[in-house]
């Protein structure tokens, strides 16, 4: 089939490539070559690096070490609403940064659920803000992802390794040591480098939380370099420490796993035995349903807050939330357009292509959008304004930054598609579009509606570098909220806070469902 590749998907691969490698690849060498100059780094730019690393670290550190009896328990209990609750633990990761900020500020900030009990007790408030503020909105983010690696580590592990150890009359003690501390050793340094790169680029969360000069991460620095200062070559050289770290931790996440070791099994359902005992049970019903609380109660207190201003909602946050959705609309159609010709040129491209665009397909994951922003910024300023194109350029970086996920979940897909009808289409004479409504959409509707609704969902919610670009007249639905948090005007951040959360959802929901009913069976 590579042999016989359309010249349109050779083209239209070529195409995207081409752009993306200029969105990242270009918008860094901006970068650096705005860096020439080397400006000198001061005490307030290492304390923000000291910083971005701790806080990365621990949050890593925490959302792994409370995912591993949450991961536990969920692979060894069967109970009415698992599959739901599992479901709901990773609505986190699609939540906007800013919304579950106010989540987290109601439950656990001055005025939140937890302070007026420890008042009401004659205890002091909880104090949200600073190193604390920010681990705690990573671990509410990142707990979830870490569950769900874990747990499918657990799953992983084949059922007649458990049978063989009741057998032999192995104790829980035994279990873990034999089986799951293999597995673990395998599994969880890959999930901690994996949190820990994506706690490194934190900006929206490091703005709301911080607390001032002690809580800047390396990319509030680099805002502040951007917009206070407006110097551009501090804010280039910290760009690259930022490219720095976030390089280092993908590469580490890539090389850290080591396998388990444990072969083959039959295939069958991985139950457990002699886990009957109450103590055991209600250990894991603890894990699960402090987690659930965790997780699911700043989702509820934004309902609930949210609810009574809603109908009162000014203009002002109605037109924001039309701007956010024209760039979470924008940005999804370049997502999976991006995605989707770069998979397939891969497929059916020479296999010289497949490692080159492949890597390039996934090199954000390793950027900061306000590294990329930077750059673009350093290069429309000599030709254009900025702020002028504040939301295209904010659809773009979305975009691209959503693009490794639309990319993996495509892939697989379109790979398969073209290993099974491949040929067919060939003898049929199938070329160019009608190759791609006829053969291919069809077949992978599933994951290119589940990458649209994902890409649009990140988008809709997304507080970088719409701050670096957008013009003080025309903000996006978070940078509104954010604006609305900052004056304390918490009755209408709430409304926001409603509106954005319902809006990522059903967006996320509209184009999951959309490419569900346009799969072929």
């Amino acid at each position: 089939m590579a042999d016989r590749a359309d010249p349109v998907i050779r083209t239209a691969g070529a195409v995207s490539a081409a752009l993306v490698a200029l969105l990242t690849l270009g918008a860094l060498a901006a970068v650096a070559g705005r860096a020439e100059g080397l400006p000198r780094l001061g005490p307030a730019d290492w304390a923000a690096i000291r910083f971005t690393l701790i806080q990365a670290v621990l949050s890593a550190g925490f959302s792994v070490a409370l995912a591993i009896p949450v991961a536990r328990a969920l692979a060894r209990r069967r109970f009415v609403g698992r599959e739901l609750l599992v479901t709901l633990l990773g609505a986190p990761f699609i939540l906007p940064v800013i919304v579950a900020v106010f989540g987290l500020l109601a439950v656990f900030g001055r005025n939140g659920l937890i302070s007026q009990a420890l008042v009401w007790a004659g205890l002091e408030p909880v104090h949200i803000y600073g190193l604390h503020g920010v681990v705690l909105a990573h671990v509410f983010f990142n707990l979830p992802l870490a569950t769900r690696f874990l747990l499918q580590g657990w799953l992983a592990i084949p059922a007649e390794r458990f049978r063989l150890a009741a057998a032999l009359g192995f104790t829980p003690a035994d279990v873990a040591r034999s089986l799951e501390w293999p597995m673990l050793r395998a599994v969880a340094p890959g999930a901690f480098l994996t949190v820990l790169l994506i706690c490194t680029t934190s900006f929206a969360v490091a703005l709301t939380l911080g607390g001032g000069p002690r809580g800047t991460t390396v990319e509030l620095a680099i805002y502040q370099a951007f917009r206070f200062d407006f110097d551009l070559a501090k804010a280039a050289l910290l760009a690259l420490i930022q490219v720095a770290i976030c390089a280092a931790a993908a590469a580490l996440a890539w090389r850290v796993a080591i396998p388990a070791g444990f072969g083959g099994g039959l295939d069958r359902v991985t139950e457990r035995w002699g886990l009957t005992g109450t103590g055991l049970r209600l250990q894991d019903g603890a894990a699960i349903l402090l987690a659930a609380l965790f997780l699911l109660t700043p989702m509820a207190m934004i309902v609930a807050e949210g609810l009574p201003g809603l109908t009162g909602a000014s203009p002002d946050i109605w037109a924001a939330a039309l701007r956010s959705f024209a760039v979470a609309l924008g940005s999804a159609a370049l997502a999976v357009t991006l995605a989707l010709s770069m998979a397939l040129a891969v497929a059916a491209g020479p296999r010289l292509w497949a490692a080159p665009v492949g890597a390039l397909a996934q090199l954000s994951i390793a950027l900061s959008p306000l590294v990329i922003g930077t750059g673009l910024f350093i290069l429309l300023f000599p030709v254009a304004d900025p702020m002028t194109l504040a939301l295209p350029v904010t659809a773009v970086v979305n975009a691209v930054m959503s693009l490794p996920f639309a990319y993996r979940a495509l892939a697989p897909a379109v790979a398969d598609t073209g290993l099974v009808y491949g040929r067919l289409s060939d003898s049929l004479g199938l070329s160019g579009w009608a190759r791609l409504r006829i053969v291919v959409l069809p077949r992978v509707a599933r994951p290119l509606g589940f990458a649209a609704g994902l890409s649009a969902a990140l988008s809709m919610g997304d507080l970088g570098v719409i701050m670096l670009f957008a013009a003080p007249d025309a903000p996006t639905l978070p940078m509104q909220m954010y604006r609305l948090m900052a004056a304390y005007r918490m009755d209408e951040a709430a409304a926001a806070a409603l509106i954005l959360l319902a809006a990522s959802l059903a967006l996320f929901w509209v184009f999951d469902q959309a490419g569900r009913r346009h799969a072929v069976a």
